[in-house]
């Protein structure tokens, strides 16, 4: 089990993500394989976490997914932080998308 950071460059553009942002950050923009669960939810949310190993947990600038990391971690998740959030996957040049229909972007 790793719960040390990674790169978004680390990862593919299409990577499975779990992106902890609330829901006006995610619908603004996020990365095309993320599963949105906002951070406080996550406890109750278990389920829904996808099943990737170590899974890549990522927000604006990688504090509220180290919190998480941290969390999943104690629960026995494998989890690693995305250094720099979304922030840093979009400066990266990594692919956004948004739902919205609305230009993607980092809020």
């Amino acid at each position: 089990m790793s719960d040390q950071p990674t790169t978004p460059q680390a990862l593919t553009d299409d990577a499975v993500l779990l992106d902890v942002r609330e829901q006006d950050e995610w619908d603004a923009g996020h990365a095309p394989g993320a599963v949105h669960i906002p951070l406080a939810e996550v406890p109750n949310r278990l389920e829904e976490l996808p099943d990737a190993e170590p899974l890549p947990v990522i927000c604006r600038s990688g504090g509220r997914s180290g919190r998480a990391v941290q969390w999943l971690s104690a629960q026995g998740y494998p989890a690693v932080n995305v250094e720099g959030g979304m922030q840093a996957w979009a400066q990266g040049g990594k692919p956004v998308v948004s739902d919205s229909g609305k230009e993607p972007e980092v809020i």
